[in-house]
Order: C-alpha cells, then sequence, then structure tokens
C-alpha cells in the first residue's frame, strides 16, 4: 500500500515540477526550431509513458498486495494483451523516430550552389583545399600523397590545376554562403569542428 501511494506522488510530483518548474532547456540554436521540436516530442512521448507505467504498477501494487487467504493465481499469457502492448510500444517508438529523421533529413542535406571545401587530417595538423575559378575541386588519389603533394591531387586532372590549397589548423570561410565539408584523413580518424 504504501509502495502504491509512493509511485503515484512521484508521478503526480513529477507532473506538479514538469508545468510549474522555472527551468526549461535552453534552445539548440535560434534556427533549429525543428530540432529543439523533435526533443519536446520526445520528452512528451517518454513522459506519457513514464506516468503510465508508473501508475499501472500503482494500481497493480494496490489491487494484488498481500491479503490474508488470497492465493496467487498463474496466469500463463495473454495474447491479446501481449499484442496491444507490441502495438503500442510500436506507435511509441514511431512518434519518437518519425520526426528525428526528417530533422536529421534536413540537417544533412547540403543546400543547392555550396561551395565545397576539402578537410584532409593527419597527425598534429590540418590541410584544406578550395576548388579554384572553375569551381570545381580537382580529383584525388591516395596513391599519389607525397610531402610536395598533400592532397593527393592528380596532376593529370585540369580542374585541380587551380585548386586552393591551405595548410594550418585555422580556416576562414566565407559569410552567409553554404558550404559542404569532405573530410579525410591521411592516417586515423580525426575530430574536426566548425
Amino acid at each position: 500500500m504504501v509502495m502504491a501511494v509512493a509511485l503515484v506522488l512521484l508521478v503526480v510530483g513529477t507532473i506538479l515540477f514538469h508545468f510549474l518548474s522555472p527551468w526549461w532547456f535552453t534552445p539548440i540554436a535560434s534556427n533549429w526550431k525543428m530540432m529543439d521540436d523533435t526533443v519536446n516530442i520526445t520528452f512528451v512521448v517518454t513522459g506519457i509513458v513514464f506516468v503510465a507505467v508508473n501508475l499501472f504498477m500503482a494500481c497493480a501494487v494496490f489491487l494484488y498486495r498481500h491479503r490474508q487467504g488470497r492465493r496467487a493465481e498463474y496466469a500463463p499469457e495473454n495474447k491479446k494483451l501481449e499484442w496491444w502492448l507490441t502495438i503500442l510500444t510500436s506507435i511509441g517508438v514511431a512518434a519518437m523516430l518519425t520526426p528525428g529523421l526528417f530533422v536529421w533529413a534536413k540537417f544533412v542535406t547540403v543546400p543547392k550552389g555550396a561551395t565545397a571545401v576539402e578537410v584532409v587530417g593527419q597527425q598534429w595538423t590540418w590541410s584544406y583545399r578550395f576548388p579554384g575559378r572553375d569551381g570545381v575541386l580537382g580529383s584525388t588519389d591516395a596513391r599519389l600523397i607525397t610531402p610536395d603533394n598533400p592532397f593527393g591531387i592528380d596532376p593529370n586532372d585540369p580542374r585541380g590545376a587551380d585548386d586552393i590549397l591551405i595548410s594550418g589548423p585555422e580556416l576562414h570561410l566565407p559569410i552567409n554562403k553554404p558550404v559542404k565539408m569532405l573530410l579525410r584523413s591521411k592516417d586515423v580518424n580525426h575530430q574536426w569542428a566548425v
């Protein structure tokens, strides 16, 4: 009985804290409202599940508590209940995943007219390559990488002759222009961030 009351108080306290709390998470970014909406959908779905599961447990603890002279009943399975629980769980998971897939698709879609910039990581340094006047990066081949040709630019490809090469830890990008970053590595995976 005490456990059932504790579970109900937990649910009531959680709901009150959620709606009356002065704290809320900071928005991710001014231009990523979709991401914030996805997080809110996840909070709503998991909140509903939290309330439902805890109230169910409180109900089960109260209804099936120990009573003098009462014996436990054995219920081997309930196919109908199992199907409903599977369907409801699938709907809940889909409700959380579907908005995230739309946000992710928008996040990874490169805008039209984006400038391609190649980033090559190697131990202790980064190298960058912008397309030249033709606006196209020349082809590369890892077998052509040398100290004089750090990107492995194919000398037989005329599109790579005018590429702009930058070696160093810092890269300056054009303001208010979309950029597509092409990440490569000479040795191991490196972590690169803007």
